[in-house]
């Protein structure tokens, strides 16, 4: 999967602010553009406003809401290749609309602005059920200042595309890479969890460490471990306990339609309102 830039999509609020973070690292893990992006759908009707001396008009909110962005972003990360940007759109549509860049979307679980909508269940959970990119929701709780590396992938029917995206970041973070299957509770019990090193073989760790070199098409990175984890537990709840744990869940996801338009599996859907870690929804080839 080519992602050419990390998008942050900023509004100000403590969760966008936690997103920014993640974003910014992001960027300097992969050696990418860092693009900061902010939505304001009044941005179209002011455009040939004079609001020189007017600190309270729209265009004056955003412009200081994008400089403070711009300088988070430019502080924890002086290395990164930084730009900045505002879209007169609604956030959703300027959202789905980046798809032509190759990006990597990262938003906050919750937002704030001036119009409806910026609340977990609105713009992130329709923005990750509709994109044709990754998208990366970061919750609005306590993340440790250490990487715990972990990245773990919800192994299922939807894995698809999310296990090449899986292999990658554990590859940029030296993490293990942890392989997260749930099962009914009905299910006969599993054994403990196995592990393999990369290139390795032998027994059903083995043949978990060849699913993957296979999906991902190429050889698994120098030094990730693969774990297989055959849970009792239903597939939302042992990724959610093997997220508490994780600097990444990533899952799959296929777009299904319903009366309300375009939604997310079960899964995803309860990952990205429940999860301790960031939370990345990737859409299937």
């Amino acid at each position: 999967m080519v992602i050419r830039c990390v998008v942050a999509g900023v509004d100000g609020s403590r969760a966008s602010l936690k997103a920014l973070d993640w974003a910014a690292d992001e960027a300097v893990r992969r050696g990418v553009p860092l693009r900061l992006v902010h939505a304001c759908p009044w941005e179209r009707y002011e455009r040939d406003v004079d609001d020189e001396g007017d600190p309270i008009s729209i265009r004056a909110e955003t412009r200081v809401l994008v400089a403070g962005a711009l300088d988070r972003a430019t502080r924890r990360r002086p290395e990164a290749v930084v730009s900045t940007e505002v879209l007169p759109e609604g956030a959703e549509t300027a959202l789905l609309g980046l798809a032509h860049d190759a990006p990597l979307l990262v938003v906050g679980s919750r937002g704030h602005g001036g119009f409806p909508g910026l609340l977990l269940g609105s713009v992130s959970l329709r923005v990750a059920a509709r994109a044709t990119y990754p998208v990366v929701v970061v919750p609005d709780v306590p993340l440790p200042d250490r990487p715990r590396g972990r990245v773990v992938l919800g192994v299922g029917d939807e894995a698809g595309a999310a296990v090449g995206f899986a292999v990658e970041e554990a590859g940029l973070r030296r993490a293990e890479l942890h392989l997260v299957r749930g099962r009914h509770p009905d299910s006969h019990a599993a054994g403990a969890a196995d592990a393999v090193p990369a290139g390795g073989s032998g027994g059903s760790a083995g043949a978990a460490g060849g699913l993957l070199i296979g999906a991902a098409g190429r050889d698994l990175p120098p030094g990730v471990t693969v774990h297989r984890h055959e849970a009792t537990r239903r597939a939302a709840h042992a990724l959610l306990e093997a997220g508490a744990e994780a600097d990444l869940v990533v899952v799959g996801s296929v777009h299904r339609s319903g009366r309300t338009g375009l939604h997310l599996g079960p899964v995803s859907h309860a990952l990205l309102h429940h999860a301790p870690c960031p939370v990345a929804v990737v859409p299937a080839d």
